[in-house]
């Protein structure tokens, strides 16, 4: 696949039934768990650190995933860890940052260098994740710089793993449609 390259002799590897879509570029130090997705137009460039994404996430549409290289700004760099169930929303960026296991990043979201999404958290559509921010557990985030809107309620929290199975099903036609 033209759209799946090494860099620094490192190929990206991917879990079990995992779906690329053929317009997105993955490159570099990139592993993804089982049952991924990664829909058209996205971005995954792991070519200065590492990115490390879940099982059972679905990263959609126009979406950039990216990492912060070490220097002597900042000696470690910033990894990009993903967990897993997560629900990646269309055009949404993430750099350098820690999201934690069943979470929705919103549409449009940016979450900066550093920051850490706690398991259990929505990030509505448009928000922005300040550098170093640690949202927490259980709760919705809303705005840009993003502001703790109020603890999630039962139902929010069953449609995490709800829709994580929804882009496992949806990826298995396209896998089963290309064979």
């Amino acid at each position: 696949m033209t759209n799946v390259r090494s860099h620094k002799g490192i190929t990206p590897q991917f879990g079990e039934r995992a779906w690329i879509d053929p317009s997105s570029v993955v490159i570099g130090d990139v592993i993804t768990g089982d049952d991924c997705s990664i829909w058209p137009m996205t971005v995954v460039r792991g070519d200065m650190h590492k990115i490390r994404i879940g099982d059972r996430c679905s990263v959609q549409d126009g979406s950039v995933l990216h990492i912060t290289h070490a220097s002597d700004f900042n000696p470690g760099g910033w990894p990009l860890i993903i967990g897993d169930d997560v629900t990646i929303g269309h055009k949404a960026l993430l750099h350098g940052c820690t999201v934690g296991n069943r979470v929705l990043v919103g549409m449009g979201c940016i979450i900066m260098d550093g920051a850490v999404v706690e398991d259990e958290v929505i990030v509505a559509a448009g928000c922005l994740v300040p550098p170093g921010k640690t949202l927490e557990s259980g709760h919705l985030y809303v705005g840009s710089p993003c502001k703790k809107a109020r603890a999630l309620t039962d139902k929010e929290r069953t449609f995490f793993k709800y829709t994580a199975a929804n882009y496992v099903k949806l990826k298995d036609e396209y896998l089963n449609g290309q064979e």
